[in-house]
């Protein structure tokens, strides 16, 4: 069974940054594309950004350039770099492969960011 590890999380203020990672205890190289989501306070699951084996990444609307994904198919990584984070940010990040998702989500990492 496949196990995922999200990392990275904590406080910050606004404009703040931090550097979210996943571990994954499989094999990525033959997962197309891998994917970061978020839930917000009362919200449904998003999808922030998935990034495929060839490199190519898609962001959310709302990321706005602030965010960068990559992945490192030796390693089994998926890290999440985000800068000039905002309140509305402020969410529990996971991640998995898109679309669908592969495997059970672990327990992700909290991101709080303060007005």
């Amino acid at each position: 069974q496949v196990q995922l590890v999200e990392s990275g999380g904590g406080w910050v203020q606004t404009g703040g940054s931090l550097r979210l990672a996943c571990a994954v205890s499989g094999s990525i190289v033959d997962i197309d594309f891998m994917a970061w989501y978020r839930q917000g306070p009362g919200n449904e699951l998003e999808l922030v950004a998935h990034i495929a084996n060839d490199g190519r990444t898609t962001y959310g609307d709302f990321v706005k350039g602030r965010f960068t994904i990559s992945r490192d198919n030796t390693k089994n990584t998926v890290t999440l770099q985000m800068n000039n984070l905002k309140p509305d940010d402020t969410a529990v990040y996971y991640c998995n492969s898109f679309p669908g998702w592969s495997w059970k989500w672990g327990q992700g990492t909290r991101v709080t960011v303060s007005s």
